[in-house]
């Protein structure tokens, strides 16, 4: 249903390299560039982020209550990408849990640009 999802930042080449580095076991690369926007992400046919320099030229803001969701294949996952994140510069925004009981287990960051995302495994 999701296509892409574009946040703001600060720095063009530090977000590309924070997001393909991130998701390069899944193959992230940048798709798309368009100077002030950037497509990432394996194939356009399937979910994408973007980022970007806001077209008005203002600072980015990270939306309160705003986040990215990322679907991991187990746990390990999770943890694996929730410490890749920290290694590449995101802060801790609630360290890899269980957040449900036997429904829901998460892993909270912050990218260099202060947009929130959490790495998750249902069940």
């Amino acid at each position: 249903m999701i296509g892409y999802v574009t946040i703001g930042v600060t720095d063009m080449e530090k977000a590309k390299a924070f997001y393909c580095d991130l998701f390069a076991e899944r193959g992230a690369k940048v798709i798309i560039d368009a100077g002030r926007i950037a497509m990432i992400g394996a194939t356009p046919k399937e979910p994408m982020i973007s980022v970007c320099l806001p077209y008005d030229g203002k600072d980015p803001q990270p939306g309160n209550g705003n986040m990215l969701a990322f679907a991991a294949q187990s746990k390990e996952e999770a943890d694996a990408l929730y410490a890749k994140a920290i290694s590449l510069g995101a802060t801790c925004d609630g360290a890899p849990g269980q957040r449900i009981p036997d429904r829901f287990y998460g892993a909270y960051v912050r990218d260099p640009d202060g947009n929130k995302m959490t790495f998750y495994v249902f069940g």
